[in-house]
């Protein structure tokens, strides 16, 4: 990846944001899919500490 791309750019910017290769991403949302559909697979997402960032 160059450094210079705009991907490159919101990584470095975005800490906990990882990066994935398409297969791996595809992979991944196959199974959190299947995972959701069981029901039994919550997702919990980050709450924003500042009320502005909400």
């Amino acid at each position: 990846m160059d450094s210079n791309c705009l991907q490159a750019k919101r990584l470095r910017n975005r800490r906990l944001t990882t990066y994935m290769c398409p297969s791996c991403h595809q992979r991944i949302g196959e199974k959190t899919k299947k995972r959701l559909a069981t029901g039994d697979f919550r997702v919990y997402k980050e709450r924003k500490s500042e009320q502005y960032l909400s």
